[in-house]
């Protein structure tokens, strides 16, 4: 569902990303980790449709990403490492703003309720005036809430307290039961343990390992990889 091939990306200053390689199986749920600056967030930029790679090609069921970064943004469900928001809007007329773009389905309202009910927010807060948890509640609900086949989820519990992560872990796990294709970025190893099949680690801008979710340790990955 998601493959990126031999994807190339470098900034002037030498950084970036290098032959990345991988794909993420339907219904699979894959753990994207690495350091600050390892090219994480590159990657799931160049797989958005953000940028393109200098050579390699990155494609969402099968359909080349750059090309068809329009069509990726309203189906894909994906959470920002740092979400922006407009100015001056309430949750509720933010979401509804994406459900109208997204095609104004009436599943999408009731879901957008159901996840409102669900993370306990006040949606008819301005969201300038919300807290970093209410703003990531917000962005995970824009994530979800049209039931997408596809979700890329950079550091999707920051600013959650440990009751909403564990409800956030609970959701994936329910999504990948359904048969979502999920790539995750977190630097939190239970939810990375919790909720995905493999793990790929990625260190200045390679990857250096691909192995299985069940029994990774801190302790392990910190001496192996992190170092």
């Amino acid at each position: 569902m998601i493959a990126v091939k031999n994807l190339t990306m470098q900034y002037p200053n030498g950084k970036g990303i290098f032959d990345i390689d991988f794909t993420v199986k339907q219904g699979t749920c894959i753990g994207f980790l690495g350091p600050n600056g390892a090219g994480k967030s590159t990657t799931i930029r160049c797989i958005l449709g953000f940028m393109k790679g200098q050579t390699g090609e990155a494609f969402i069921d099968g359909k080349e990403c750059f090309e068809n970064a329009s069509d990726n943004m309203i189906e894909v469900g994906y959470i920002a490492g740092e979400p922006a928001f407009p100015d001056g809007m309430t949750g509720t007329e933010y979401l509804k703003l994406l459900i109208d773009i997204r095609g104004n389905k009436p599943e999408m309202m009731e879901r957008m309720n159901e996840l409102i009910e669900y993370f306990e927010l006040d949606a008819t807060t301005k969201i300038k005036r919300m807290s970093k948890g209410m703003k990531q509640k917000t962005a995970i609900i824009a994530a979800f809430m049209h039931d997408p086949k596809v979700l890329i989820l950079d550091e999707p519990s920051s600013g959650l307290d440990f009751l909403m992560q564990d409800k956030f872990i609970k959701l994936v796990i329910d999504e990948r039961k359904k048969g979502k294709t999920i790539l995750l970025s977190s630097h939190i190893f239970e939810e990375v343990e919790r909720t995905c099949d493999d793990v790929i680690i990625v260190k200045d801008g390679r990857i250096v390992a691909r192995k299985p979710a069940k029994g990774l340790t801190l302790q392990g990955v910190l001496k192996n990889y992190y170092e």
